[in-house]
């Protein structure tokens, strides 16, 4: 997850990866390293759940990243399940949040 409490909400996705089974503390670190984690198996799960309500991520945090998971076999949607959409603009305004698995989740 991000380093950064103000681009997610910690405590939500505590409660995601406790109420799944993922018992582990979180990784923290920032950029689309997080990304590279799950694609080289290093992790299971990135959870980015909104910091609040009206936030929108910006497609440069997430389309290189999102391309890396899925080439390794792994799953990159919003928390609705939707593919994240870079057509719409500088922000995913038709996305709420990430969630990257490594497939097997």
């Amino acid at each position: 997850e991000s380093v950064e409490a103000g681009h997610c909400n910690h405590t939500v996705q505590k409660k995601v990866a406790e109420a799944i089974g993922i018992t582990n503390d979180p990784v923290r670190i920032d950029s689309q390293a997080k990304y590279g984690l799950v694609a080289a198996g290093g992790a299971a799960l990135y959870l980015r759940i909104p910091s609040h309500l009206n936030k929108k991520e910006k497609i440069w945090d997430h389309a290189a990243g999102c391309i890396v998971v899925e080439e390794a076999g792994g799953v990159v949607t919003d928390m609705d399940g939707k593919l994240l959409d870079f057509c719409s603009g500088e922000s995913m305004n038709s996305n709420r949040g990430v969630i990257v698995s490594n497939g097997k989740i």
